[in-house]
């Protein structure tokens, strides 16, 4: 029982002292461009345009032609800045550091990145920081801005070829779902004999 009391006091103290950590780094420095990269082409975004676009639905510049180039809206894409998500912190940090987070994480290492370091020894800790740290910035919960703003590096690189690879691989196996849910097979299933 003692045991138990000290493991807990033990975690207690760790998980404080992490919580003092994050405060100090949070302060430290944080995104302030999106830089989309492929090869020797790189565009950046300023964090604040798309803050600006989070609170108005209203793109300028730069980011106004980038939307309006892509076929996208405005209205949709401040939405997905703002769309937000609980995540219990304690419960987040604990699932980002197993081994499917750890493979998760990796993955995305691949698409973003600080700026001219692709290394994954610093762009998966910067990837869980930014977790972690958006997650306290958003008292329980995180959206893309709170990551954003709370990644631990000037420039948050955007990999183009690497985020074009996976989108593939998602419509793909979207598409293969969508093919075997509409075969003779499924509707023989829903008919009963």
């Amino acid at each position: 029982m003692k045991k138990k009391l000290q493991t807990k006091q033990r975690q207690q103290i760790l998980f404080g002292m992490f919580l003092i950590l994050i405060n100090c780094m949070s302060s430290v420095q944080a995104a302030e461009k999106l830089a989309f990269v492929s090869g020797g082409f790189k565009r950046s975004i300023s964090i604040s345009s798309l803050e600006e676009l989070a609170k108005t639905g209203k793109a300028t510049g730069f980011l106004a032609d980038v939307l309006k180039f892509s076929n996208q809206d405005a209205e949709n894409i401040s939405n997905l800045l703002n769309e937000k998500h609980e995540l219990p912190i304690v419960m987040t940090s604990r699932l980002i550091n197993t081994t499917i987070g750890e493979v998760i994480i990796s993955r995305v290492a691949d698409i973003i990145h600080p700026l001219k370091v692709k290394n994954k020894s610093v762009s998966v800790p910067a990837i869980r920081a930014g977790i972690i740290l958006g997650i306290q910035m958003g008292d329980g919960s995180l959206n893309a801005l709170q990551f954003l703003k709370a990644y631990p590096n000037k420039i948050m690189a955007v990999n183009l070829p690497e985020l074009f690879r996976v989108l593939n691989k998602v419509d793909s196996i979207s598409d293969l779902v969508k093919f075997y849910s509409a075969t003779p097979l499924e509707a023989s299933k829903e008919t009963k004999p």
